[in-house]
C-alpha cells in the first residue's frame, strides 16, 4: 500500500497541444488560414498541488502570447517572485480543450499543469498509470452545489 501511495505523490508528464486563442479566432472569422495558428505541442508536468498552467517563457514566445500583468508565485523551497501572466491560451488534451491563463517562468523546460486546469476539463490523474483519464468518456461534467 506504501509503494501505490508514494507513486500517487509524484509527478508525471502528458503531451498537450497548446494554441493562440487570438489566432483561433482570426480563423473562425476568416482573416486567419488555419495554418498560421501559432500552435505546438509539449510535455506537461502534471502537479495536483500546483494551482495554476505554467509555461516556459520559450513556449510563450514562440506562441505570440504578450503578459496582461504579473502575479506572485510562491515555490516549494519557499521564495517568491513577480512573474508574467499571459491569456487566451487554448489548450487541448484527448479531444478536450479549454482557455486559460499561464504563469510564465523564463527557466522552465516543460509546461506545468496544475489543478485549474484538471477541473476544467474534468480530467483525473491515474498517478499508478501516469495518465490523465476523464471522468466520464463522453462529456465534461461541472460540480455545482
Amino acid at each position: 500500500m506504501i509503494a501505490q501511495k508514494d507513486q500517487c505523490m509524484g509527478r508525471f508528464s502528458v503531451e498537450v497541444e497548446l494554441a493562440n486563442n487570438d489566432d483561433l479566432a482570426l480563423v473562425r472569422r476568416g482573416i486567419l488560414a488555419p495554418e498560421q495558428v501559432r500552435r505546438t505541442r509539449v510535455r506537461g508536468v502534471v502537479d495536483t498541488g500546483a494551482t495554476r498552467l505554467v509555461l516556459p517563457a520559450a513556449v510563450a514566445e514562440q506562441l505570440g502570447l504578450t503578459p496582461s500583468g504579473e502575479v506572485d508565485v510562491r515555490y516549494a523551497d519557499g521564495r517568491s517572485e513577480r512573474r508574467p501572466l499571459v491569456g487566451d491560451i487554448h489548450l487541448s488534451y484527448i479531444g478536450r480543450s479549454g482557455l486559460f491563463n499561464a504563469i510564465v517562468e523564463p527557466q522552465r523546460q516543460s509546461a506545468l499543469i496544475g489543478a485549474i486546469v484538471l477541473e476544467d476539463l474534468d480530467l483525473i490523474p491515474d498517478c499508478v498509470n501516469q495518465t490523465l483519464i476523464p471522468r466520464d468518456p463522453d462529456r465534461i461534467i461541472s460540480e455545482v452545489e
